[in-house]
């Protein structure tokens, strides 16, 4: 577990880097350091390291790493297509929900999420190029889609998130994401969160204005099979 210690470092110093090209505090940036195919304890070798955000894709094989690492300090958040039957257990065992694309899941995980519990921070999955294999909201829908969820009473709306499209350049879809939050609190709607930028691309997306960055490979290696 050594190399994640290294590979951990050398990314917390890239994302420093780029933060600060940016004008920007280190600590502007989380880093979601995404588990997707790794084991409980490469995540624990991550925590112990120093990192408190990890992300999950698939529900089935994020449960149970979430009950096994219970006893550690992690704030959990879903990054996968998220569909209407495990909205429920979504809504129970994560923090960060950042793939809401229509009113109907929010509406369940709100109705879903424990009074007891905190809020559950969601982002709105923009689809930015129209692709029809992508899951997200078109551009043009989320004016209503965020002031819809913001009335949700067990959800908190903290921003957007995209996976950019193939054609053009990351960097114009980050700027472009960039700019729907500001048109988008222009219009009312209080935001503090964009959630861009992967292995291949995130300082890209720091320097557009990326608050979370979703880090896999570049932290723990390649994917498990």
């Amino acid at each position: 577990m050594t190399e994640i210690t290294d590979h951990l470092a050398e990314i917390t110093e890239r994302v420093a880097r780029a933060a600060r090209h940016a004008r920007r505090s280190p600590n502007s940036v989380t880093i979601v350091a995404v588990g997707k195919q790794q084991p409980s304890m490469a995540i624990a070798a991550a925590q112990r390291a120093g990192l408190r955000h990890f992300g999950e894709s698939y529900v089935q094989e994020a449960l149970p790493k979430i009950a096994a690492l219970a006893e550690l300090s992690i704030t959990w958040h879903f990054v996968g297509r998220l569909q209407a039957n495990k909205t429920r257990q979504v809504s129970e065992a994560f923090d960060w929900v950042h793939t809401v694309d229509r009113l109907k899941i929010a509406e369940r995980l709100s109705e879903q999420r424990s009074t007891f519990a905190a809020p559950l921070n969601v982002l709105i999955q923009v689809n930015q190029g129209g692709e029809e294999q992508k899951a997200g909201a078109r551009p043009e829908q989320v004016p209503e889609l965020a002031r819809a969820i913001a009335e949700l009473p067990r959800l908190k709306l903290r921003g957007l998130m995209t996976i950019p499209p193939q054609t053009g350049t990351p960097a114009h879809w980050f700027a472009e994401l960039a700019e729907l939050r500001v048109a988008l609190e222009r219009g009312g709607i209080a935001l503090d969160s964009l959630s861009m930028g992967m292995s291949g691309d995130f300082e890209e997306a720091i320097a557009a204005g990326a608050t979370h960055v979703r880090i896999g490979t570049a932290i723990f290696g390649a994917r498990n099979a």
